[in-house]
């Protein structure tokens, strides 16, 4: 069984930073994607960042320039430096990864979610 394990939220003061990290643990053969949706009350999951197991990221427009996705491939895990951060980044955090398991199926798997407020 896969799990994607995250830890890291919290509560900052806007203009502060924090680091979100996820670990994939589990009968796993290789990740592809990895990634960070967030989620604020009353709004839709939303795409933050995402890396590929070669490096090439993506952002959200709202958070370039601010935020950092990065991955250590030995470890199965994915970060999220978020600087500068605002009140609007006030979310639950989501790890996201497209994973191969040993089931020999590709399946996207979701960790539990960490909180992040910004206080203003």
């Amino acid at each position: 069984q896969v799990q994607l394990v995250e830890s890291g939220g919290g509560l900052v003061q806007a203009g502060g930073s924090l680091r979100l990290s996820c670990a994939a643990s589990g009968r796993i053969i290789s990740i592809n994607y990895m990634g960070w949706y967030r989620q604020a009350p009353g709004k839709q999951r939303e795409l933050v960042a995402t890396i590929t197991n070669s490096g090439s990221t993506n952002y959200a427009d709202s958070v370039k320039g601010r935020f950092t996705v990065s991955r250590d491939n030995a470890k199965n895990t994915v970060y999220l430096q978020m600087n500068s951060l605002k009140p609007e980044d006030t979310a639950v955090y989501y790890c996201n990864a497209d994973i191969l398991a040993y089931n020999l199926r590709n399946s996207a798997y979701w960790g539990q979610g960490t909180q992040v407020t910004v206080s203003s």
